[in-house]
């Protein structure tokens, strides 16, 4: 792999900070090293002395004075190496990706921490895709992907799908136009395979594999966009982009924010060292690195779980959702079978309804909703052209409990009935 070719301008241009790259040194030195290089200030002049958090059925994380220091200073860009150690284990655990045993010149498998998993997309967005490139996706999609793409002047390609993801034929059909030589081809395809924001679609092994081959065939890079990967319903999970990724062309992207905390914003970037590395330098020039002390909570917890505990932790997320999910599904068939379709979702927070004998929900859910105090999504806010009609409207079935569900689509049903 060639990585430089899919680089855009402003991202081959960023040079590496000497004085980041002096906090990663000191990070890895012994204790015994005296630096007067860094110009962080001294935490002794913090207010902040120490802080002990209570985890659910577990013993509290102690920060104590020592810890603390560190917590609230600099930190490498990276992240913090035991929770990157922690994280490269787990990533190998769990898709063993071949790449981990590559050469770093050759694509080997590295990882950053990032603020949140929309840090690192917009990173990648940045780094591979320049003005007039052409971009694929399965729209409707994740409507901060579209406002991190949109702004960069590309030609966003929707490649249909349906309730089981992106469709490969659809998508040879469209890569057929070009040649495999054409420089204008697209170099860069985007999906979220697991439960999918906002329709709930989850790919199958198949159609990864399928969709693979033609990334091979076209020399393009796949975003493996994944938040929802830790809430797939059935066992076993589905076989990831970075878990078949021979070339060193999948970079992956993963959030904690659905399992441990949406405001500690905490992500990850999982790919070829040589696009790892550039997403770093963009870190370096902007967020300087994730905050040290969510860092250092996250890493305290997963110290003291372990994988297992991590795993078991994960299970008890899943049923929550799961269960969410059949109550969410329940009262659609009690109250929507006549008015409205769906697909049950096997993973993530979302049911995408069809609403029948509408051809756009955005007056319906914005204004006529409202009145009935029930809110959801209209799905036009998900399309490229967001002034699209589209009859589909976005339920979460994250926050609410099933009594509230229940009861807000008996009044969608009505607000449906009175509207045909």
């Amino acid at each position: 792999m060639n990585y430089a070719r899919f680089l855009t301008a402003v991202s081959a241009a960023r040079k590496p900070s000497a004085i980041r790259l002096l906090t990663e040194l000191q990070q890895r030195s012994p204790p015994s090293l005296i630096s007067l290089a860094g110009g962080a200030p001294n935490p002794n002049t913090f207010p902040f002395q120490s802080a002990s958090i209570t985890v659910r059925g577990g013993d509290a994380l102690l920060l104590d004075h020592t810890l603390m220091k560190r917590a609230l200073q600099y930190s490498g860009s990276y992240g913090i190496p035991e929770l990157l150690s922690w994280m490269k284990d787990l990533q190998k655990s769990l898709h063993n990706p071949p790449t981990a045993s590559f050469s770093a010149d050759r694509g080997q498998m590295e990882m950053c921490v990032t603020t949140g998993s929309q840090e690192g997309l917009c990173k990648i967005f940045e780094m591979l895709v320049s003005c007039g490139d052409n971009v694929l996706l399965d729209a409707p999609t994740y409507s901060g992907t579209l406002a991190a793409l949109q702004p960069l002047g590309c030609n966003i390609i929707n490649v249909s799908s349906d309730q089981h993801g992106m469709i490969p034929e659809a998508l040879q059909k469209i890569l057929e136009v070009w040649d495999p030589a054409d420089e204008r081809k697209p170099r860069v395809l985007y999906t979220i395979p697991n439960g999918g924001n906002p329709t709930g679609a989850s790919m199958t092994h198949e159609r990864k594999q399928k969709v693979y081959e033609l990334a091979r065939k076209y020399d393009m890079l796949i975003i493996e966009d994944d938040p929802y990967y830790f809430l797939q319903f059935q066992k076993p999970w589905a076989p990831t982009f970075l878990s078949m990724d021979e070339d060193g062309r999948v970079l992956r992207t993963d959030s904690f924010s659905k399992i441990l905390s949406s405001g500690l914003r905490i992500g990850f970037v999982t790919g070829p060292k040589p696009l790892v590395d550039r997403v770093v330098l963009h870190i370096q020039a902007s967020t300087m690195h994730t905050s040290t002390f969510t860092q250092l909570i996250v890493s305290q917890l997963l110290h003291n779980w372990g994988q297992d505990g991590f795993l078991k932790h994960i299970d008890s997320v899943i049923e929550f959702y799961r269960s969410q999910r059949n109550a969410m599904l329940s009262s659609a068939d009690r109250w929507l079978k006549d008015v409205a379709e769906w697909h049950p979702p096997l993973a993530g927070m979302f049911l995408w309804v069809k609403v029948k004998g509408v051809k756009d929900t955005q007056k319906l859910i914005m204004e006529k909703a409202l009145e009935k105090e029930v809110l959801l999504v209209p799905g036009g806010v998900f399309n490229i052209n967001s002034s699209d009609p589209c009859p589909y409207v976005r339920a979460a079935f994250s926050l609410s409990t099933p009594q509230q569900i229940d009861e807000a689509f008996r009044r969608l049903a009505d607000l449906i009935r009175e509207s045909v």
